[in-house]
Protein backbone atom coordinates (compact mmCIF):
# COMPACT_ATOMS: atom_id res chain seq x y z
CA UNK A 1 0.00 0.00 0.00
CA UNK A 2 1.28 3.46 -0.90
CA UNK A 3 1.71 6.34 1.46
CA UNK A 4 -1.35 8.48 2.16
CA UNK A 5 -0.36 11.97 1.07
CA UNK A 6 -3.82 13.52 0.87
CA UNK A 7 -7.48 12.71 1.27
CA UNK A 8 -7.55 11.77 -2.43
CA UNK A 9 -5.41 8.73 -1.58
CA UNK A 10 -8.02 7.39 0.87
CA UNK A 11 -10.21 4.64 -0.57
CA UNK A 12 -13.06 5.74 1.68
CA UNK A 13 -12.90 9.23 0.15
CA UNK A 14 -12.81 7.78 -3.39
CA UNK A 15 -15.83 5.58 -2.66
CA UNK A 16 -17.64 8.56 -1.12
CA UNK A 17 -17.12 10.49 -4.35
CA UNK A 18 -18.46 7.50 -6.30
CA UNK A 19 -21.51 7.40 -4.04
CA UNK A 20 -22.15 11.14 -4.46
CA UNK A 21 -21.95 10.78 -8.25
CA UNK A 22 -24.48 7.92 -8.10
CA UNK A 23 -26.80 10.02 -5.97
CA UNK A 24 -26.57 13.01 -8.32
CA UNK A 25 -27.38 10.78 -11.29
CA UNK A 26 -30.32 9.16 -9.50
CA UNK A 27 -31.81 12.49 -8.46
CA UNK A 28 -31.90 13.61 -12.10
CA UNK A 29 -34.92 11.30 -12.38
CA UNK A 30 -36.78 12.88 -9.44
CA UNK A 31 -39.86 15.01 -10.11
CA UNK A 32 -39.08 18.67 -10.81
CA UNK A 33 -41.15 19.77 -7.79
CA UNK A 34 -38.52 18.08 -5.58
CA UNK A 35 -35.66 20.20 -6.93
CA UNK A 36 -35.52 22.42 -3.83
CA UNK A 37 -36.74 19.73 -1.45
CA UNK A 38 -35.59 16.13 -1.34
CA UNK A 39 -33.21 16.46 -4.29
CA UNK A 40 -31.37 19.33 -2.66
CA UNK A 41 -31.17 17.64 0.74
CA UNK A 42 -30.03 14.34 -0.72
CA UNK A 43 -27.31 15.72 -2.96
CA UNK A 44 -26.03 18.01 -0.21
CA UNK A 45 -25.82 15.12 2.27
CA UNK A 46 -24.11 12.83 -0.26
CA UNK A 47 -21.50 15.44 -1.21
CA UNK A 48 -20.90 16.25 2.44
CA UNK A 49 -19.51 12.78 3.17
CA UNK A 50 -16.42 13.17 0.98
CA UNK A 51 -16.10 16.86 1.87
CA UNK A 52 -15.91 16.11 5.60
CA UNK A 53 -13.40 13.31 5.09
CA UNK A 54 -11.25 15.77 3.12
CA UNK A 55 -11.60 18.54 5.68
CA UNK A 56 -10.83 16.24 8.58
CA UNK A 57 -7.77 14.86 6.82
CA UNK A 58 -6.50 18.39 6.22
CA UNK A 59 -6.81 19.36 9.88
CA UNK A 60 -3.74 19.40 12.06
CA UNK A 61 -5.00 17.23 14.87
CA UNK A 62 -6.17 13.67 15.25
CA UNK A 63 -9.05 14.87 17.44
CA UNK A 64 -10.31 17.17 14.67
CA UNK A 65 -9.93 14.41 12.08
CA UNK A 66 -11.98 12.00 14.19
CA UNK A 67 -14.63 14.69 14.68
CA UNK A 68 -14.96 15.30 10.93
CA UNK A 69 -15.15 11.55 10.29
CA UNK A 70 -18.10 11.47 12.71
CA UNK A 71 -19.75 14.28 10.78
CA UNK A 72 -19.10 12.39 7.52
CA UNK A 73 -20.78 9.34 9.00
CA UNK A 74 -23.78 11.43 10.02
CA UNK A 75 -24.08 12.75 6.47
CA UNK A 76 -23.82 9.19 5.19
CA UNK A 77 -26.76 8.14 7.37
CA UNK A 78 -28.73 11.19 6.15
CA UNK A 79 -28.04 10.08 2.59
CA UNK A 80 -29.27 6.58 3.38
CA UNK A 81 -32.43 7.95 5.00
CA UNK A 82 -33.24 10.25 2.07
CA UNK A 83 -32.67 7.41 -0.42
CA UNK A 84 -35.08 5.17 1.48
CA UNK A 85 -37.62 7.99 1.56
CA UNK A 86 -37.21 8.56 -2.18
CA UNK A 87 -37.80 4.85 -2.79
CA UNK A 88 -40.95 4.86 -0.69
CA UNK A 89 -42.17 7.88 -2.65
CA UNK A 90 -41.54 5.86 -5.85
CA UNK A 91 -38.84 8.24 -7.09
CA UNK A 92 -36.28 5.41 -7.08
CA UNK A 93 -36.42 1.75 -8.04
CA UNK A 94 -35.56 -0.75 -5.33
CA UNK A 95 -32.61 -2.01 -7.42
CA UNK A 96 -31.10 1.49 -7.47
CA UNK A 97 -31.62 1.77 -3.73
CA UNK A 98 -29.93 -1.58 -3.07
CA UNK A 99 -26.91 -0.60 -5.19
CA UNK A 100 -26.51 2.65 -3.24
CA UNK A 101 -27.13 0.99 0.12
CA UNK A 102 -24.38 -1.55 -0.53
CA UNK A 103 -21.90 1.27 -1.18
CA UNK A 104 -23.17 3.25 1.82
CA UNK A 105 -22.68 0.27 4.12
CA UNK A 106 -19.17 -0.27 2.76
CA UNK A 107 -18.29 3.40 3.33
CA UNK A 108 -19.80 3.23 6.81
CA UNK A 109 -17.60 0.28 7.79
CA UNK A 110 -14.54 2.07 6.42
CA UNK A 111 -15.34 5.25 8.37
CA UNK A 112 -15.78 3.25 11.58
CA UNK A 113 -12.43 1.51 11.11
CA UNK A 114 -10.59 4.70 10.17
CA UNK A 115 -12.02 6.57 13.15
CA UNK A 116 -11.14 3.73 15.53
CA UNK A 117 -7.53 3.84 14.32
CA UNK A 118 -7.33 7.52 15.24
CA UNK A 119 -8.39 6.96 18.82
CA UNK A 120 -5.78 6.04 21.43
Amino acid sequence: MGKIESHRDLIVWQKSIDMAVQVYRLTEKFPSHEKFGLTSQLTRAAASVAANIAEGNARGSTKDYAHFLSIARGSLMETETFLILATRLDYLHTDDLQTCLALIHEIDRMLIVLRSRLQP
